[in-house]
C-alpha cells in the first residue's frame, strides 16, 4: 500500500494507453500508467496482426503489445500492474484507489480501459479463441481467404461482418437464434442478396469443434431451439458478433456515457464532460475498434492533457 502523485495518470495498457504514455513521457510529464486486469489489452489474445503500420510481415498481438510496453518504459512511463477500483472527482487533484490498496493523486487522467467483446461463454469457445474463434472480422478476416466461416449474431455488427467476410471467404454462414434479424433493413437487403452468404435460423452454437495438433477450429455443433435438432457445420473460422461491452462500469455516475456505456467526448476531442479527464481508444469508440485508431486517439488524449496541464501551471 502506497501513495503516488503524478501530473498525469493513464488507466489501461492497450494501444491507446501505451501511446498516450509515450507522448506524455516525451513531453516531460513523467506519467504513471496503471495497466488494468488485462495487461496489453485485447491484442494479447490475438494471434497474427497484419494491419498495424510498420510491420511488413504479420506480428503476433502479444509481441506487438510487448514492444509498445518496452517503448513506453524506455521513454520514461512508470507502469504499475494494478487495477483502479475507485475514482473521486470531487476535489483536485483527482484521487484514485486501486485493488492493491494504492492511492494515486493526479492533476489529469486519461482513461483507456477499452471494450471487451461479448462471448458465448462456452468452454470450447475459450479453447479455440485465437485459433479459429475471433471477435473481429476486420482484424482476422484476411486469414480465411477461400475458406468457409461462420458469424454468430443477428444485429448490425453481425451482418456487417458477414458481408465484410465475403471479400475473403468462399462461404459465410450467419447463425442467429431467432427467425428474423435485428439489423437495419438496408444491411439485411445487402446480406440476402449476397450469393456467398447463407443464414441458419433459430439456432445456437453449443460447441466449437476442432483439432488438437495443431490446435485449430474445424466446425460447430448447432442446436435448433425450436426442434432441438443437433447438427454440425464445417468451418475454419467463427466470428462472435453479439456486441462489445465498454469497460466503463467504474465511471458510471461520474462521467457522461452513451446508451451503450461508451464514454462521451467532445467533438474532435478526447475531453470528457469533466475538465482534466480524457478518454481514448475503444472506451469511446463503438464503431471502429481498431488498434491503429486506438493508438491515434491515445496520442490525441496525451496532447490534450499536456495542453490542459500547461493551462493549470499558468
Amino acid at each position: 500500500m502506497a501513495e503516488y502523485t503524478t501530473r498525469l495518470l493513464i488507466i489501461g495498457s492497450g494501444p491507446a494507453g501505451y501511446t498516450a504514455g509515450i507522448y506524455a513521457a516525451r513531453s516531460g510529464l513523467k506519467p504513471i500508467l496503471v495497466a488494468g486486469p488485462q495487461v496489453g489489452g485485447q491484442l494479447t489474445i490475438t494471434t497474427e496482426v497484419e494491419n498495424f503500420p510498420g510491420f511488413p510481415v504479420p506480428v503476433y498481438g502479444s509481441e506487438l503489445m510487448n514492444n509498445m510496453r518496452q517503448q513506453a518504459e524506455n521513454v520514461g512511463v512508470i507502469i504499475h500492474e494494478d487495477i483502479i477500483t475507485e475514482l473521486d472527482v470531487s476535489s483536485r487533484p483527482f484521487a484514485l484507489c486501486s485493488e492493491n490498496g494504492n492511492c494515486y493523486k493526479a492533476d489529469a487522467v486519461i482513461i483507456a480501459t477499452g471494450a471487451s467483446a461479448r462471448w458465448l461463454g462456452l468452454e470450447s469457445e475459450a479453447k479455440f479463441r485465437g485459433f479459429g474463434v475471433s471477435g473481429c472480422a476486420t482484424c482476422d478476416g484476411f486469414f480465411y481467404r477461400n475458406k468457409e466461416v461462420a458469424v454468430i449474431g443477428g444485429g448490425n455488427t453481425a451482418v456487417d461482418e458477414a458481408i465484410y467476410l465475403t471479400n475473403f471467404a468462399a462461404k459465410v454462414t450467419l447463425i442467429h437464434r431467432r427467425d428474423s434479424l435485428r439489423a437495419d433493413r438496408a444491411l439485411q437487403e445487402r446480406l440476402f442478396s449476397n450469393p456467398k452468404i447463407n443464414v441458419v435460423w433459430n439456432s445456437v452454437v453449443t460447441e466449437f469443434l476442432g483439432s488438437e495438433e495443431p490446435l485449430g477450429l474445424t466446425g460447430l455443433k448447432l442446436k435448433n431451439i425450436k426442434t432441438d435438432e443437433i447438427s454440425e457445420l464445417s468451418v475454419s473460422g467463427a466470428f462472435i458478433a453479439i456486441g462489445h461491452h465498454p469497460n466503463s462500469d467504474l465511471f458510471k455516475g461520474i462521467l457522461e456515457l452513451d446508451d451503450e456505456g461508451y464514454i462521451k467526448t467532445r467533438p474532435d476531442s478526447c475531453a470528457t464532460n469533466i475538465d482534466g479527464i480524457f478518454a481514448a481508444g475503444d472506451i469511446k469508440d463503438p464503431q471502429f475498434r481498431q488498434a491503429v485508431i486506438a493508438a491515434g486517439s491515445g496520442c490525441m488524449a496525451s496532447l490534450e492533457a499536456e495542453k490542459y496541464l500547461a493551462g493549470l501551471k499558468k
